[in-house]
Order: C-alpha cells, then structure tokens, then sequence
C-alpha cells in the first residue's frame, strides 16, 4: 500500500478531511457567516455609544447630534464591508484571505485616504460657504437636509478610496514597491555619519578686539579639520603682536 492510500484510508478513517479546514467560496455570505458579521457590527456600535459616554458632560453630544454623526460612519463602514465580501468572492483563492488583506489595507492606507479626503473637501466646503457639506453642523435645530448631504459626501469618500485599494491590491508591483521604500527608511541611517572624508578643509577665521587697553594683540583662532584629524576636534591657534608695552 502506498503512502498517498494510507493517507485516504486514515482520513476516512478519523471522518476528517484537512480540505476543509481553508474558507472557501460562499462562507462569507452563508447564515453562519452573516451571524458572525452582525455581532462583529453590533461590537463596534456598542463601542461607539460606550465613547458618547465619556466624553465630558459639557461636551457631550446630544442623542440626535450623536446619532447623526455616527450613522454617517456605519454607513460608509458598510459600503466598505459589503464591497469587501463582494472582492474576496469576486478574487481568485481563499476569500477569506483576500477579505483580511482588504480590511488591513482598508484600515491603514485607506484610513488615510479618508482623512486627507474629508480634510480636502472641509477646506473646500468651507471656503465656498457650503454649510450643509461641513461635518458635524447640522444647524439650530439640526436639519435633516444637512445630514443627508453629509452622509452622501462620506460615502463618496469612502467609494473612492475603495477604489483606489482595489487597485492597490490589483497592481502587486505597487505593493512591492511601498513595502520596500518604507523597509529602507527603516534601515536605513539618517544621521550621515557614513560619509567618508572627502578631503574639503572648513576653516573659521574670529578676531576678537583686545580687552586691555595696554595691549595691542590680537587672537586669531583658525579651526581647521584637517589639522585635527576629525570634525570633533577643535585646533586653537593664537597669534599675537610683538610689540608689548615696556613698564
């Protein structure tokens, strides 16, 4: 018997198929996968309304002002949660791999992105008087108005930075290439201390007017690395007049 049947044969045996064990496609969107899903997003609400309550009591959110700001970030959380489940079945391999990447991605890079795109469009709101656009202002008393433009806002921000770690994941060369330029910023020495001497002499000439009024001489310091062998090295060189007053 070979050793490949002896496998199948210990396999049928236990009733366990190691085959099994990786995510395969549709395990994302079966019941238990939803399940899972949803007690992950009601985690993360409960975080949310556990901040409303440590915020000062001064500043402390109203209900609706709270709960306008924080629909706009769910919303744009399950625009990015949906579009995630979509790409690990739309991709090729393990999705739940692929699902990882994403929210890795998602949550570094792409958090960036999000941030210097609501920072862009604030300047741009405003600037142009474009009230209803400005995160957070709702109006006295809030309007809905302003919220739904808000939230669309948001969720155009979040659509394109989708996009652009879409084609972040697309395009491995790109991932190839951030990932070596900020490993060499890592090991790489920023002080300068690995050039090499190239021969340059740097001399510093101070004259310093006499204190005494009796004498005439003057100091002249010439600082020169080539004489000292080294920049840590300092060479004093004093210089002083013949001519001294006869007492």
């Amino acid at each position: 018997m070979s050793r490949q049947d002896c496998h199948q044969s210990s396999v049928r045996m236990v009733g366990f198929d190691p085959s099994k064990i990786h995510c395969t496609h549709g395990a994302l969107t079966d019941s238990f996968g939803w399940f899972v899903q949803g007690v992950l997003a009601g985690l993360a609400f409960t975080c949310l309304i556990l901040k409303r309550f440590c915020e000062p009591t001064v500043h402390r959110r109203p209900w609706i002002i709270w709960f306008y700001d924080t629909s706009k970030q769910g919303l744009g959380a399950l625009v990015i949660h949906f579009a995630n489940v979509f790409l690990a079945e739309f991709f090729h391999g393990d999705p739940c791999t692929w699902y990882i990447v994403s929210f890795l991605l998602d949550s570094s890079i792409g958090l960036f992105i999000i941030f210097v795109g609501i920072r862009l469009t604030q300047h741009i709101a405003r600037k142009k008087g474009w009230n209803n656009i400005v995160f957070g202002e709702y109006g006295y008393p809030p309007k809905i108005n302003a919220w739904l433009a808000q939230c669309g806002l948001y969720v155009v921000i979040v659509v394109v930075e989708k996009l652009l770690i879409t084609l972040l994941i697309q395009l491995r060369f790109w991932k190839s290439v951030i990932m070596f330029w900020v490993t060499d910023n890592f090991l790489m020495h920023k002080h300068g201390r690995w050039k090499e001497d190239d021969g340059t002499v740097t001399k510093l000439r101070v004259q310093y007017q006499p204190m005494d009024n009796h004498s005439n001489s003057e100091a002249e310091i010439l600082l020169s690395d080539e004489e000292t062998g080294g920049p840590d090295e300092l060479a004093y060189q004093h210089r002083h007049s013949n001519s001294l007053p006869v007492t």
